[in-house]
């Protein structure tokens, strides 16, 4: 396991890249109090060190047309083989945007989003449901998203840790 070390400079400007990914190195600076040529190199570290995974644009899905979205919860008939092939198959269906496998009553729980009702049944009926060795689907259909954020918090970074971690605060 690799360690990444990182200090409040480093927290402050992932905080602030998950507030606005497209934040120039010079704005960065003043926020976090850095030059630009260091927001670059510790950016870049973070970057290179996997910390900082990728860049992506957050879409509206109701501005774009996907006014359903969903919880579901898959049980398979058969383990092994059969989780490898439905995992695989996970992701190829863009109507998918989540596939977390769980403890508990459900083998699978998968987040997954629609333009309506109709298109939301058509795709349970013609591909999740016609999958091999799906035994049970429930779904939950979401009535208002409270909270949706892809940030993650970061305050426990500067915290005592155990022995065993793949980041240090310094």
């Amino acid at each position: 396991m690799s360690t990444v070390t990182v200090d409040n400079y480093d927290i402050n400007l992932l905080t602030a890249l998950q507030r606005d990914g497209k934040a120039t190195n010079s704005s960065l600076g003043e926020k976090v109090h850095l030059s630009t040529s260091q927001v670059s190199r510790r950016v870049q570290r973070l970057e290179e060190t996997k910390v900082i995974s990728h860049y992506v644009a957050v879409l509206n899905p109701e501005v774009i047309g996907l006014g359903v979205s969903a919880f579901t919860h898959i049980t398979l008939s058969r383990q092994g083989e059969h989780a490898a092939l439905f995992e695989k198959a996970m992701m190829d269906l863009p109507e998918v945007l989540e596939c977390h496998s769980v403890t508990g009553e459900a083998d699978y729980i998968l987040r997954i989003t629609a333009p309506d009702l109709t298109s939301f049944s058509d795709f349970m009926e013609k591909k999740l449901l016609r999958l091999p060795s799906v035994a049970s689907v429930k779904s939950i259909v979401t009535l208002k998203t409270i909270k949706q954020t892809s940030s993650l918090p970061l305050e426990h970074i500067a915290l005592p840790r155990p022995v065993k971690t793949q980041i240090v605060f310094t």
